[in-house]
């Protein structure tokens, strides 16, 4: 009775230490993603000092970007990354849905994995591609035909119509955002496919029982049960959009100017850094110290707005 009693001991003392260590060694490992992050908030605020001493918060909506005379402002760069990250969206949202519509509901079942396993092929292709496609396939081919053919549909149009004139050289901020949603549609695609197959078949049945077409299933039974997870899918697109470097540097234009039109050359804030970090010293590095901080804060930003827009979801 005894020996049974030790050994109960015994294995218990094991198991609360397994748990013990358990416990230690996550919260080591949670513990390091906060520091990372502390870590590179610390890089990027010691980095930017000299230029955010120099002209302030200013620096952040200053439309000025002369290395020579070191003065540097945010608002070129920042402009950039909102528009090509929008048009991006725009593009690559409906047609996602469009997508994961498609493969959930209407495609045949020996389709349907030749078409998942595409889509999943297409996100993990490097930026890098994508850019050199922009670069030497679709920019040509936008100049001679997509650009003046847009500008023909759309010039007659208030406001709109202003928006697609100029030089047509297919390089610039709407060539961009296309690359763009390129990148961006695998991703979002991939991810409301995966939602949408989770709704249980039961709500389907029961809503094509009563008499509902597909698409009237997918607005008022399989969108509003996944819509936490199709918002997910968006902010994570816009999150890459946000940050894509070498394929935006490819076809932007590269120019820190004032975009006249969506066809004018542009920059980003990811395509400033990767074009001048490596040759940027003193205040001029310091000002990419402070294009990369505020490059982390928009990308919280959107961030916090996902969780709240979640939340809010969540409590409707």
């Amino acid at each position: 009775m005894n020996n049974s009693r030790n050994q109960i001991l015994r294995t218990a003392k094991v198991l609360r230490f397994q748990d013990a260590v358990v416990h230690i060694v996550t919260f080591i490992f949670a513990s390091l993603i906060l520091l990372a992050l502390l870590a590179v908030i610390t890089m990027l605020t010691w980095g930017a000092q000299s230029a955010l001493s120099k002209f302030g918060l200013a620096f952040f909506w200053y439309a000025e970007w002369d290395i020579i005379n070191e003065e540097h402002g945010a608002f070129f760069a920042l402009l950039g990354t909102v528009l090509t990250s929008t048009i991006a969206l725009l593009l690559a949202v409906p047609m996602s849905f469009g997508i994961a519509l498609f493969l959930t509901e209407t495609c045949p079942t020996n389709l349907r994995r030749i078409l998942g396993t595409a889509i999943e092929l297409l996100a993990a292709i490097p930026s890098i591609i994508y850019g050199m496609f922009g670069l030497f396939i679709f920019a040509p081919w936008f100049a001679e035909y997509g650009q003046p053919g847009l500008y023909t549909v759309l010039k007659y149009l208030p406001i709109i119509g202003s928006a697609f004139g100029g030089s047509t050289n297919g390089i610039g901020i709407l060539t961009a955002g296309l690359i763009l949603s390129f990148m961006i549609l695998p991703f979002i695609a991939a991810v409301m496919r995966d939602v949408f197959e989770v709704v249980p078949p039961m709500l389907r049945e029961s809503a094509y029982g009563l008499g509902c077409t597909q698409w009237e299933v997918m607005r008022y039974v399989v969108l509003p049960y996944t819509r936490i997870g199709v918002l997910g899918g968006v902010v994570l697109g816009l999150g890459r959009a946000l940050g894509e470097t070498m394929a935006v540097t490819f076809v932007i234009g590269n120019a820190n100017r004032l975009p006249t039109s969506v066809y004018s050359p542009g920059t980003s804030i990811a395509s400033t850094l990767a074009n001048e970090f490596g040759e940027a010293s003193d205040l001029h590095l310091s000002a990419l110290f402070a294009l990369g901080l505020l490059l982390f804060f928009v990308s919280l930003v959107v961030i916090l707005l996902s969780k709240w827009l979640i939340s809010r979801s969540v409590r409707v």
